[in-house]
């Protein structure tokens, strides 16, 4: 009898589907994941609410999904892994051979294969299926987390990435834009890293309760209050470091008034081009750098949770069944209700 995996997969905007496949073999160096948990993200809600962001758009059918963790079930030859064994499964396939492999930057391989991309044509398949076939260079033992914890793997290795570039933290003032599931972990990884003062903005009360739960020092609805920073800006502002997880462009020209001269801004949020307050921040010598997802840092942020030094399990505020994949997605669009809505395989 025929064994196979089902996949959710976007069509175009509002136009989800459960397709069904065989179940595939493992090769030299490869492992067959029977997938547990899968995180819904900012760019799957993108492509599921819009058909896409900015000029990326769908123009095929392409499967869903990159926060994922599941049991390995069966290994192919080379592979150390044990069959029964929690992973997390990294997203992130560069080809280790490409000029920007070499010089270390492998997440800006020239023939990267990012799990649920619409970037490139033909677009890169997702993982949101019940089985998957991974190189097994790609998964992190997870053993004593959750398959829920594993699964937030990935967008902490995001901003782990951000927080490499932005450099110490320690003893800073640091300010975050957007309190969805990125800026929440922005909070997280900013106080582990000493950061003396974090504080946090967004437009919902939901998610700025959830911020100050997880460490935010103070909270600013901008939405019923649009001069919340002000405050910050007397004396040529007061943050050292800004998160801007928002992908606005309002909520960057607003937080640059309560910047300190000479303050880096790291730029998470992608939601299409922004209009930037360039002669505000160049008369406060401001640095702004662009964070782009991550290689190492996936690694990396299994062993922070492992050894439980960065506890993520309180945003993941919904899981749902596969066959409920459409209620999933409108459920974590609704950021009143949700962090983090997973769906279990």
């Amino acid at each position: 009898m025929t064994q196979i995996t089902q996949s959710i997969v976007a069509h175009g905007a509002k136009d989800l589907r459960i397709a069904v496949s065989e179940i595939e073999t493992p090769g030299p160096g490869e492992v067959r994941i029977r997938m547990q948990r899968g995180g819904i993200c900012g760019s799957d809600l993108h492509y599921y609410n819009h058909g896409g962001f900015g000029t990326v758009r769908l123009k095929e059918p392409m499967i869903l999904g990159h926060e994922v963790a599941g049991i390995v079930e069966a290994v192919g030859p080379q592979v150390d892994l044990a069959p029964g064994s929690l992973v997390a499964v990294s997203p992130s396939r560069p080809c280790y051979t490409c000029r920007y492999c070499h010089e270390g930057l492998h997440n800006h391989c020239q023939n990267m294969r990012f799990y649920g991309s619409a970037m490139p044509f033909p677009h890169i398949q997702g993982a949101f299926r019940t089985h998957i076939i991974a190189d097994a260079r790609q998964c992190a033992p997870a053993d004593g987390l959750t398959a829920g914890e594993a699964a937030m793997a990935e967008p902490l290795a995001v901003v782990l990435h951000a927080a490499r570039r932005a450099g110490d933290l320690m003893g800073k003032r640091v300010l975050v834009t957007g309190c969805g599931p990125i800026g929440q972990l922005a909070v997280l990884v900013a106080r582990a890293a000493g950061a003396a003062e974090v504080v946090a903005t967004d437009m919902t009360p939901f998610t700025l309760d959830m911020a100050q739960q997880v460490g935010a020092d103070r909270v600013h609805n901008v939405g019923t209050d649009p001069d919340a920073l002000t405050y910050y800006a007397a004396g040529k502002g007061h943050f050292d470091v800004l998160f801007e997880c928002s992908g606005v462009a309002a909520a960057l020209a607003t937080a640059v008034p309560a910047m300190r001269p000479g303050g880096e801004i790291m730029q998470l949020g992608l939601g299409g081009d922004m209009t930037l307050p360039v002669q505000a921040m160049t008369a406060k010598e401001l640095s702004m750098r662009g964070s782009f997802r991550f290689h190492a840092e996936f690694f990396t942020a299994v062993d922070l949770m492992r050894t439980g030094r960065l506890t993520v399990a309180p945003l993941i505020t919904q899981t749902l069944p596969l066959a409920d994949a459409v209620a999933a997605f409108e459920l974590a669009s609704d950021r009143n209700r949700a962090i983090k809505t997973q769906i279990a395989f």
